[in-house]
């Protein structure tokens, strides 16, 4: 009976293992223009900020936050970059930076109407957002001013939560200051584009956040079924180890 056990586990494993390996490269998958509310997807509203320099704390660390512009903007995620991810020896290591949780790269306006999204390539690095196109006919459609990469700072846990849910293909909209920040223990020092127009370094985005929405999520089904295929996997797997360990000394002893 264990030994019949084990042979399901095993089977069980190898088949939603092979159908988690499938939808891990088709969950991140951008949808269609039309999956979009395209009459939200307008450029984002900057306007003179009010608000004082202020200090925050995140993970034992002080931070010296300096407003420099309120914020808004609905975007859709092309790709991220997480400050924790173990290829980023920046961030966490020599800067001491918590607060900056993730570079994001967004589109909107035309870059997401016309759907020219759909024939390129982005990706991140530790503070670069990089895009690519395979011929002169996409970059013609392409808006250079309406893609951002953004240094996004959080203090709030629930805010923090939502936002670490955000997944590529999601419209999200966010609110908060464009700011500079520093962290004065380490010496570190970022700052922040103000226009949509500049390129190359200190074009990136840094912004503090105060109000973080998923609008749409994008693929959800796919993303369901990926996440029940890794599970199963791991479940199974650990049967499979279990019943490998336990069917022999009960076929001997029994």
């Amino acid at each position: 009976m264990l030994i019949l056990l084990e042979r399901n586990c095993r089977a069980l494993f190898v088949l939603s293992l092979l159908v988690a390996i499938a939808l891990y490269f088709v969950k991140d998958d951008l949808p269609q223009a039309s999956f979009y509310d395209l009459t939200s997807l307008n450029d984002p509203i900057q306007q003179p900020t009010r608000q004082d320099s202020f200090t925050t704390s995140v993970n034992g660390e002080n931070y010296l936050i300096k407003p420099m512009f309120d914020y808004e903007l609905d975007g859709v995620i092309v790709s991220y970059h997480n400050a924790d991810d173990f290829s980023d020896i920046w961030h966490h290591g020599r800067w001491k930076d918590f607060i900056n949780l993730r570079d994001l790269c967004v589109i909107w306006g035309r870059n997401v109407e016309n759907g020219v999204y759909l024939d390129m390539d982005f990706h991140n690095d530790s503070w670069t957002c990089w895009f690519s196109w395979p011929n002169s006919e996409v970059r013609e459609r392409f808006q250079d001013t309406q893609l951002s990469n953004n240094h996004v700072l959080i203090d709030d846990e629930t805010i923090k939560t939502e936002f670490m849910n955000a997944e590529p293909g999601d419209h999200i909209r966010l609110k908060g200051v464009l700011a500079e920040y520093s962290n004065p223990n380490s010496g570190f020092f970022r700052s922040t584009s103000t226009t949509r127009i500049d390129t190359g370094n200190g074009a990136c985005e840094t912004i503090y956040v105060t109000d973080f929405e998923i609008v749409r999520k994008a693929n959800q089904e796919l993303r369901l079924y990926y996440s029940i295929a890794k599970w199963i996997a791991i479940i199974s797997l650990a049967g499979v180890i279990i019943f490998f360990v336990v069917a022999p000394y009960k076929g001997r002893y029994a």
